[in-house]
């Protein structure tokens, strides 16, 4: 579920680094939305990050 239908963007994993060095184990979360999308016609319900639904925004149809 927390994947981009488009570019497959998903939650990645690092490390939060304080001022004392002391790493701990932390989650980057992609910015999802359910967004309903024209395709081929019909509207479909997906979802997409928001560079994905920039994107589609700005290239011409």
């Amino acid at each position: 579920m927390a994947k981009c239908a488009n570019c497959g963007k998903a939650t990645t994993f690092g490390q939060n680094r304080p001022w004392s060095k002391k790493a701990t184990r932390r989650m980057f979360k992609a910015n999802l939305q359910k967004v309903t999308v024209l395709e081929n016609g019909k509207s479909v319900k997906k979802v997409l990050c928001t560079r994905c639904i920039r994107t589609m925004v700005k290239t011409p149809v």
